[in-house]
């Protein structure tokens, strides 16, 4: 365990005013509320901490998150609490520390969790200091260093857990180093055997080939002298999991896959880092299309340099990174430059972002998400594309993730513009909008007064914030859709019982079935929400038709066996009154279907699943949903006076969706919640005898039900 003298010494090398009297006191405090704990490999607990803060001094992070780091298990695993840890070193500390406890205490493994609970719970976690999860980074970090020691389904549990939550997280902040030892860590435990293959071939391939990255790199310092550019240069393989991830991604075998080998070079200016560049090129081959400038658009975390590719020795692609060294100290602690020290004060590094800025910029679009699998989408979005840089005709710049379209760039701009685009520009020339944008392109959005979102740019847009504005749009215009239906469902619904469907009556319907106000029940209504008839109960409930004199559910079909559960077939939606078969289905009971449904030849060759079934003879209650192809006219009141005629059928309109709109005609399915295969028809004649009814007939397989039987 590294004693507290040595560990003030690492704090002090980059910041000899540090206060170590504060940080001794914290080991000391630390060591005594974790005496007698041990962990897993029979080591002191403490001994985890001082490593924890020991990573963190590698960032040259200030003396807060240092001490933050020797506490960091105190509040939850000791008797220690947050009001003594706040007392004995301050609120600033013991705020943090807490964090730290509550992030641990996610339970960012469950099962029950979707993963994008987890990441909502990160940046919540995040967006009150930063600090926290740059701890628990380095918390995760010593964690996989360490994992042997635990049982082999907590290592996998955890390294499952570092690969997709915490491995990427520490690489959108910027953190490269630390995203590729978590990476290869869990590659470890959950692939020993394909990272030892990789391994295997790589050492192979140095016995054959010799030191490789020496030669390239002596190679690249000579260019630099020739040019007269002071540099140091620096190559390295890369990490065995990004060599596995690379071989799966262009599915090449190892011997196949070229660029393997990595090059930093870094300048004492940003003229130098051009420079670098021109003498690389003109030594070495470009390969086209691996070229990325981000010193003249950096990422959205501060990161700065420029990227290529190039043909080296015997035709191996090599990648190069040029940057100068601020540009490498925000390259290597991302978002963690904001805190570092150096000789005593604040790094004022002027390539280093805001930490409230970027997790404010991060987790704005994902706030407006209500549903969690579309916040992962964005998530995943943010966290693993690259990006795209592109020009409005003004010539200001708009970042977006690789394979965005002019529909993201029009939203990127303002939401306002990207609901009223109707076409764009790349370059002068007009495209789809679901043209993949490129690099460098000049982008001008097309708008048109009067133009909405439609549902086909769900399958166009790629960003979140596009996405989410067009889903939001989608949902305004389908609510004042349902609330027009409802109001004609409603409007039927109480002339059937002899009253109107007043504001008034309305607004008690929505009192008290405990609605917002009366355009939710209407909207509720016509979205099939809700059903007529919970709306008139909840107004006149003595009007409301009595169905305690029908047959119960549970007893509509004889021939099952007690408590066996029965299941309307959606292919032919049987009625009673139709003849119907069974079919038994491993873990859902019977399935009903028509005697004539054209499924059942399906099941010819095994008649030991067939039932023979009929329905009760008896008054059903109206809950059996048929639906109805119809085709009406483009006129005033025409769907109104179609809902009424069913109302007056006594049959519940349970959902109305339209297939086709024309100038003349509309073609809708209209679900109506009947008894029997008798009110089915009548329902059909009596629409087919409506002058403005141009075709009508059954269509099958829009419903499901399941019962048990009694």
């Amino acid at each position: 365990m590294i004693a507290v003298d040595d560990l003030i010494a690492l704090v002090r090398n980059y910041n000899p005013k540090a206060n170590a009297g504060k940080i001794a006191d914290a080991y000391q405090f630390g060591m005594d509320m974790h005496e007698g704990q041990f962990r897993h490999s029979g080591e002191p607990y403490f001994s985890h901490p001082v490593e924890v803060a020991a990573i963190l001094t590698e960032q040259r992070l200030d003396d807060a998150t240092i001490i933050t780091a020797l506490l960091h298990d105190t509040i939850e695993d000791t008797k220690a609490s947050y009001s003594e840890v706040a007392t004995r070193f301050g609120d600033e500390i013991a705020m943090l520390v807490d964090g730290v406890t509550k992030l641990t205490n996610l339970q960012l493994s469950s099962h029950e969790t979707k993963q994008a609970e987890n990441f909502r719970k990160l940046f919540m976690a995040m967006s009150k200091d930063l600090r926290v999860i740059l701890v628990k980074l380095a918390d995760r970090l010593h964690n996989m260093r360490t994992i042997k020691a635990m049982k082999p389904e907590k290592q996998a549990q955890k390294s499952r857990e570092t690969m997709e939550i915490f491995a990427p997280l520490a690489g959108r902040m910027g953190m490269q180093w630390m995203r590729e030892e978590l990476e290869d860590l869990a590659f470890h435990v959950l692939n020993p055997e394909g990272r030892a293959s990789i391994m295997r071939r790589f050492i192979t391939l140095q016995r054959e080939t010799g030191d490789v990255i020496q030669r390239i790199t002596g190679d690249m310092r000579h260019e630099l002298e020739k040019a007269g550019i002071d540099a140091e240069v620096i190559g390295r393989a890369k990490k065995p999991y990004a060599i596995w991830r690379k071989m799966q991604e262009k599915d090449q075998g190892f011997s196949r896959l070229s660029d393997i080998y990595g090059f930093r070079i870094i300048t004492h200016s940003e003229d130098d880092c051009y420079r670098t560049l021109g003498a690389i090129h003109q030594r070495w081959r470009a390969v086209p299309g691996r070229f990325k400038d981000y010193i003249s658009q950096p990422k959205s975390n501060g990161y700065r340099s420029i990227h290529t590719t190039v043909s080296g020795r015997d035709g191996k692609r090599v990648e190069v990174q040029v940057r100068t060294q601020a540009m490498h100290d925000v390259a290597e602690t991302g978002v963690a430059a904001h805190w570092s020290y150096r000789d005593g004060v604040r790094v004022e590094n002027p390539f280093a972002v805001d930490p409230a800025k970027w997790i404010a910029g991060l987790t704005e679009q994902f706030d407006a998400e209500e549903d969690h699998d579309e916040f992962m989408e964005a998530v995943k979005l943010e966290m693993y594309s690259d990006q795209v840089f592109c020009f409005t005709p003004k010539g200001d710049v708009v970042k977006l993730p690789r394979g965005a379209t002019p529909l993201d760039f029009a939203y990127a701009i303002h939401t306002r513009i990207g609901g009223a685009c109707v076409g764009a520009k790349v370059d002068g020339i007009r495209v789809p909008l679901w043209t993949r944008l490129k690099n460098g392109q000049s982008v001008d959005v097309m708008t048109a007064e009067g133009q909405t979102p439609q549902v086909t740019w769900l399958e166009i847009a790629v960003t979140g914030k596009a996405r989410t504005a067009i889903r939001r749009s989608l949902r305004e215009v389908d609510r004042e859709r349902f609330i027009k239906l409802g109001q004609e469902l409603a409007r039927s619904a109480f002339e059937h019982v002899g009253r109107k469907a007043t504001d008034k009556a309305l607004d008690t319907a929505a009192k008290h079935l405990r609605l917002a106000d009366r355009d939710t029940l209407l909207a509720r209504l016509g979205s099939a929400e809700l059903t007529a008839h919970d709306v008139v109960q909840a107004v006149y409930p003595e009007l409301a038709p009595d169905e305690g004199d029908k047959i119960p559910i549970g007893r509509a079909v004889i021939g099952l066996s007690s408590g066996q559960s029965f299941e309307r077939a959606p292919c032919c939606q049987p009625l009673p009154g139709e003849r119907i078969v069974g079919i038994t289905q491993r873990g859902k009971g019977v399935i009903v279907h028509a005697i004539d449904c054209d499924e059942l030849s399906n099941f010819e060759d095994d008649p030991d699943r067939w039932v023979d079934l009929h329905w009760h003879s008896g008054t059903h209650p109206a809950i059996y949903p048929a639906t109805i192809d119809l085709t009406i006219g483009n006129d005033a009141g025409v769907l109104g006076r179609i809902c009424t005629l069913i109302g007056e059928k006594k049959a519940n309109i349970a959902d109305l969706r339209f297939l086709d709109r024309k100038p003349d005609y509309y073609r809708l399915l209209i679900t109506a919640e009947l008894r029997d295969a008798e009110q089915l028809h009548s329902l059909i004649l009596m629409l087919e005898a409506e002058a403005d009814v141009a075709a009508v007939e059954r269509s099958r397989g829009k419903s499901r039900m399941r019962f048990a039987a009694q």
